[in-house]
């Protein structure tokens, strides 16, 4: 059996790290035979390295290797490049062609990007997996085919199998052997090794001296996330051996080519944060639309309470739990209280106590919307500025996130709602 070091020098496959010599090592050890093996990781970690392996070392190394990427083809026609298809069988089909699967008979085929392909396509791989056949598009005659299958995806397949993406029992076919390559950050020994190996080889192709990092940009190099893993590792050590006249590259020089990190080159907007926002301030008027109905339900089973027994001391002790919860968020209450039984009894006068509000005999209750105002009029004018000056230096420390403002406050999400439309901020 073929040594790991040997098998990485001859794939041209750089670094140490324990769990990439465990995927090359895999993959040595299931070449001899004929199952099929499923390759797992990242878009960019080098996924094609192991089917290639695989071949080269089995007893169809001899045969035909072919790769196809199955998210490059439309899914209209994919049936036909794989399986092939008769004359006529449908617009444009002007000849008999063969597919892959039988091109490929006494070898290997490898499908990169397996988890792209559509699902009546799946059931025709499925059948090739499970008894070598396979049906040209528009023949109703079978065909035999003896073909390795080595797949590969970046798709996390037990989310796409609960999503119906996926079919089950393909996924458990294809992955009789798993194969799983580590990104590049969880790599980290590795990462100079490979920018150092990719320098050499522009500065050859390019025929210019090698380009050379500092101290501080090494660091850099090795604290950076490389969401595009080995891609993108060698299209930066590219690009700066192409655009670079200095060839020892400093920490700023270096900042500038690691996008989300003062980059000049373009990058991709997320636009999740905005659809986050926008999500969250729907949240909240759902949140304060639901609390509002709420709370005129519970009043109106209070004031239906009143109205028939005309005792509000009674309705006051037997109801105590109802009024403390109505009143535990915010001592403001009482005036929200006050306007919303305004609204429900039409301005009639009632017997309605405002409670928590101190107790007044009838010759001294007024019209409940009156009351609401003579409390605002005596509302202390500099309080009312203070707290105006509290909301906004508070609004604008979070960026106008009314939730960390309303935490920071002490008072509730819905309160500072209120308030932000009270002082028309």
């Amino acid at each position: 059996m073929e040594s790991i070091q040997a098998t990485k020098q001859r794939f041209g496959i750089i670094g140490n790290d324990p769990k990439l010599n465990r995927a090359v090592e895999k993959a040595i050890q299931v070449a001899p035979t004929d199952i099929s093996v499923l390759v797992t990781g990242e878009s960019g970690v080098g996924k094609e390295s192991i089917p290639k392996i695989i071949h080269s070392l089995s007893h169809r190394k001899h045969g035909k290797y072919i790769a196809v990427n199955c998210g490059a083809i439309p899914e209209g026609t994919i049936d036909s490049e794989l399986f092939g298809h008769e004359k006529g069988s449908f617009t444009g089909a002007t000849a008999t062609r063969s597919g892959y699967f039988e091109v490929a008979d006494g070898g290997t085929i490898f499908l990169d990007e397996v988890g792209e392909l559509p699902l009546p396509t799946q059931v025709r791989l499925l059948r090739v997996l499970e008894n070598g056949e396979f049906l040209k598009v528009g023949s109703s005659a079978a065909q035999k085919t003896d073909v390795r299958i080595v797949a590969a995806t970046n798709v996390k397949m037990v989310d796409a199998i609960e999503k119906g993406k996926f079919r089950e029992d393909l996924y458990y076919r294809l992955s009789t052997v798993e194969i799983n390559l580590p990104p590049l950050r969880d790599r980290q020994e590795d990462i100079h090794l490979l920018f150092r190996k990719f320098a050499a080889d522009f500065a050859q192709k390019y025929k210019m001296p090698t380009i050379r990092l500092t101290e501080q940009a090494t660091d850099l190099l090795l604290k950076y996330r490389w969401s595009g893993n080995i891609r993108q590792l060698r299209n930066v050590a590219e690009q700066i051996s192409v655009l670079e006249q200095n060839r020892e590259i400093s920490y700023e020089t270096l900042k500038h080519y690691l996008p989300d990190m003062g980059s000049n080159l373009p990058a991709v907007v997320n636009s999740k944060k905005a659809e986050s926002d926008f999500s969250s301030e729907r949240e909240i008027l759902y949140k304060v639309l639901f609390d509002m109905k709420r709370d005129v339900n519970d009043l109106k089973k209070l004031t239906l309470e009143l109205m028939k027994t005309g005792n509000a001391a009674k309705v006051k002790e037997e109801q105590s739990s109802l009024i403390n919860k109505i009143y535990s968020e915010e001592s403001e209450a009482e005036e929200e209280l006050a306007s919303i039984i305004e609204e429900e009894t039409n301005g009639a006068e009632t017997d309605v106590e405002v409670f928590s509000i101190p107790e007044h005999t009838p010759e001294q209750r007024k019209d409940k919307y009156e009351y609401a105002e003579e409390i605002k009029e005596e509302e202390n004018l500099s309080l009312q500025q203070k707290e105006l000056e509290l909301i906004k230096k508070s609004l604008e420390k979070y960026n106008g996130k009314r939730k960390e403002a309303a935490d920071e406050l002490g008072i509730s999400e819905r309160t500072l709602y209120r308030k932000i439309k009270q002082y028309d901020l």
